[in-house]
């Protein structure tokens, strides 16, 4: 285990799965105790917690519905109180649904951009009072290569993402100096969601990635590690697209036999 996050307490939305447990694991092995926030999936959660155990760190489950104000200020205090401090906040936790502009109902865009974008908004302002009590910290926004270059069926999702790029900035410039904030941008990933999209899902993103595969949950550990670390002490509002080349050229697999349909139903 590594040490470049030892004595720091992160909160991590959305960790029960995906790219929010990979970054759970990865900043535990370098020795940050962390918070496992969940919406619905309490066993997913509980595997998170035992995979923070196995590399040597400290982790605790967190039931909240991060899309609600309350519920957002609530687990930062339930957090903050457990362990006595709070230095991360990783905003991961997303909902995506998919589909045609004409099928979006007003349910899937109130529940995409309350997860992704207001949420955020207030759970970083609470998040931020507590960090200040320790000196300061970190917060960091996961976004995606979809605002870089527009991609099909990703309305709702692509318009909360970028803005959460824009909160990036601006919270970057309100709480400096005592606390930064920054944003990763990944790739298209490979995961049981995407799967569940298209089975060749990695094979179709790989043919359009200049690096010549689709993005892994561990190509965003490093990144999230040194903007969680005091090694980038002097990096704030900064986006930072981790994407192995996609952006320079930005062309899209035909995504037209993409299945969509259990997106709404997803936890």
């Amino acid at each position: 285990m590594g040490d470049r996050l030892n004595g720091k307490v992160v909160l991590i939305t959305g960790a029960s799965k995906g790219i929010g447990q990979g970054l759970a694991v990865g900043l535990a092995s370098q020795g940050a105790v962390v918070g496992v926030n969940y919406k619905t999936d309490h066993q997913g959660a509980a595997a998170t917690v035992h995979r923070v155990e196995e590399v040597g760190s400290q982790a605790e489950a967190f039931q909240a519905d991060i899309g609600s104000k309350q519920e957002f200020e609530r687990l930062v205090e339930t957090v903050y109180q457990r362990f006595n401090r709070l230095d991360i906040l990783i905003n991961n936790a997303a909902r995506t649904r998919f589909g045609p502009l004409s099928q979006v109902t007003e349910e899937d865009f109130n529940d995409v951009v309350d997860t992704i974008l207001r949420g955020p908004f207030f759970g970083s302002v609470a998040a931020a009072d507590k960090m200040k009590e320790s000196g300061g910290g970190s917060i960091i926004n996961i976004s995606s290569i979809a605002v870089r270059q527009i991609i099909p069926f990703h309305s709702s999702y692509t318009m909360a993402k970028g803005g959460l790029e824009s909160l990036t900035r601006q919270l970057a410039l309100e709480l400096a100096p005592a606390v930064r904030v920054n944003c990763v941008a990944p790739a298209a990933t490979s995961n049981e969601r995407n799967w569940t999209y298209d089975p060749d899902f990695d094979l179709k993103w790989a043919s359009v990635t200049p690096s010549k595969r689709v993005g892994r949950v561990q190509d965003y550990v490093g990144p999230c590690v040194f903007l969680a670390s005091d090694e980038s002490e002097f990096v704030t509002g900064q986006i930072l697209t981790v994407d192995g080349g996609w952006t320079l050229q930005g062309y899209t697999p035909d995504m037209s036999g993409f299945d969509f349909s259990k997106d709404r139903q997803r936890d």
